[in-house]
């Protein structure tokens, strides 16, 4: 790393036109850092990427503990990732079991999955679950960055009406609680997600009057042009290479929403698409793991949040040969043609999500990369969906959390510990010192 005279402030950004672009760590910004900071970049980031309906663990869990674990047919995609990679068994998500309750895993599974907190039944607006471990992060990272988090889903959010038997919406919809009674639905559309990321705009508006300014509005880099050449002499070669690199990102992700404003088509369930999603649920996937990307370089938020789908999702994946819904397929009965499509499901998210960690490992944050900076929680509420079984549950950690885990390990506890155990941990490293969350009993050896 380039010591320079002149330095820059970490919360640089270039302000154009209704815009307010932040920047990456360069390193023009060391000399704005005491001691080993210098050299860390910006801290550790926090990510949460949930998956519904179950795993078929048959071929995500690996056969064998330790170092030398091999990757199952699901975990295959996060291979090129080893070292980065921790897979763990023997966590369990007790809350979302009846206890009493009666019918609803799903409801269940998706509200207690971050908050450790049994849901109370209910389809009215008396909801209740508990406060979820990223918001618990949000409130102390949250205070350095423009934004304490970011809550993400690849569905329309839905929090009134009844999702589950007798359970409301809200509980299958939301995995991210800021309070017992307030869940926080996940933004679907790419281009509320890049506004509130990059925009001075009111990100409230209705979506007419959001698509009538976009009509108008050029390029945000556009409107930062000036900004951004005047910056650009002051920097050295390395920055100058690092800005472009990541305007060029900015810029490829902008063009991508903007292509999805001028798709009209349909996508399923046949209702008209919201502007800024693309109808193909790869690239939307794409689009807002980029964008969380892009939220980490520039420090815009530490803390993050992604649904792949809700509860209960009824999708249904032709992109890969899957024309039944999901959900209804994750009811296998142990039927050979119905573990394949299923499998086929579980193995697409992990390559999508695979992809994300690809583009932080290539993206360098002072002396480390991204991913060396994240711990990355992927999983589910639900193990066995036959079943809907809550032990045993499919968690990979990925990321070294500033050399706070090794990877490379499938680690596997012979006694059945609460999945918030390890939320714990993650919380004591982040430096956010709470007694307990939920049903936890300890921080989780790892």
């Amino acid at each position: 790393m380039i010591i320079t005279k002149k330095h820059l402030d970490r919360r640089t950004v270039l302000r154009g036109m209704g815009a307010a672009l932040g920047l990456p760590f360069l390193d023009a910004m060391t000399p704005a850092f005491a001691g080993p900071a210098a050299k860390s970049g910006t801290g550790l980031r926090m990510a949460f990427v949930y998956v519904p309906n179950g795993v078929v663990m048959e071929n995500w869990t690996p056969k064998t503990i330790g170092a030398d674990f091999e990757f199952t047919r699901i975990l295959q995609p996060l291979a090129p990732f080893r070292e980065h990679t921790t897979i763990l068994t023997g966590l369990m998500n007790h809350q979302a079991n009846a206890l009493g309750d009666g019918g609803g895993d799903h409801a269940r599974a998706g509200a207690s999955f971050l908050t450790g907190a049994h849901p109370k039944k209910t389809g009215g607006s008396d909801i209740r679950a508990g406060v979820s471990v990223d918001q618990i992060a949000a409130k102390r990272l949250g205070a350095d960055t423009r934004l304490p988090s970011l809550e993400l889903g690849l569905d329309d959010s839905r929090v009134v009406g009844h999702c589950d038997s007798g359970y409301s919406c809200a509980y299958s919809n939301s995995i991210s609680w800021k309070s017992e009674s307030t869940p926080l639905p996940p933004e679907a559309s790419p281009r509320i997600v890049f506004e509130r990321l990059f925009g001075d705009i009111d990100t409230t508006i209705d979506a007419a009057t959001r698509a009538r300014r976009a009509r108008y509005r050029r390029s945000l880099l556009d409107s930062t042009r000036e900004e951004t050449h005047r910056l650009s002499g002051l920097l050295g070669a390395s920055d100058k290479r690092k800005i472009d690199e990541y305007l060029t990102s900015i810029r490829e992700v902008e063009t991508r929403i903007q292509r999805a404003d001028s798709d009209t088509r349909q996508v399923e369930p046949p209702v008209e698409k919201p502007s800024g999603i693309p109808a193909a649920y790869a690239e939307h996937a794409k689009l807002l793991f980029d964008l969380q990307a892009i939220a980490f370089q520039a420090d815009l938020t530490r803390v993050s949040s992604m649904v792949m789908g809700r509860e209960g999702s009824v999708r249904t994946y032709d992109e890969i040969g899957v024309s039944e819904p999901h959900h209804p397929l994750s009811h296998h009965r142990n039927m050979a043609e119905a573990l394949e499509k299923l499998t086929k499901i579980n193995t697409f998210h992990v390559g999508l999500f695979a992809q994300f960690v690809a583009k932080l490992k290539a993206t360098t944050d002072g002396d480390a990369t991204l991913l060396d900076r994240c711990v990355i929680v992927y999983g589910c509420g639900i193990s066995d969906s036959n079943r809907h079984l809550h032990e045993n549950l499919p968690m990979a950690v990925v990321g070294k959390a500033n050399n706070w885990l090794g990877g490379g390990r499938h680690l596997r506890y012979e006694k059945p510990v609460p999945v918030t155990n390890l939320y714990l941990s993650m919380l004591d490293r982040a430096g956010v010192n709470v007694g307990s969350i939920g049903d936890s009993t300890g921080k989780l050896e790892l």
